[in-house]
């Protein structure tokens, strides 16, 4: 599996972005999903996961009811829908895929070592 983030830029503190993450070279359609970011001097850390199914997504509590992940599994495609954007969201972002595993269509992983495949990175800057 090949994946290609986009959709990262430079933004003021309240604004929006929406992420892309696209896939290729499998079906798609029984991998979990992830988002993670890593900011300067900074540990890489989860954002955001869904489920093969779509039927379970998670998030990490700095960005609950702020960002919000889905996907389309006709585009082969997850999406992270960033909304009021804080400067402390500023970092590089990237997505990740595990799967097929066997999971159950609720389940998603939130650490990084559980996923197999990851993407280059898209950054994202949020000025004050």
């Amino acid at each position: 599996v090949q994946l290609q983030a986009s959709g990262g830029g430079l933004v003021q503190a309240g604004g929006s972005l929406r992420l892309s993450c696209a896939a290729s070279g499998r079906p798609f359609s029984r991998y979990a999903m992830g988002w993670f970011r890593q900011a300067p001097g900074k540990e890489r850390e989860f954002v955001a996961a869904i489920s093969w199914s779509g039927g379970g997504t998670g998030y990490a509590d700095s960005v609950k009811d702020r960002f919000t992940i889905s996907g389309d599994n006709a585009e082969n495609t997850v999406y992270l829908q960033m909304n009021s954007l804080k400067p402390e969201d500023t970092a590089v972002y990237y997505c990740a895929a595990v799967g097929p595993r066997g999971y159950s269509g609720s389940y998603y992983p939130t650490s990084d070592y559980a996923y197999d495949y990851w993407g280059q990175g898209t950054e994202v800057t949020v000025s004050s």
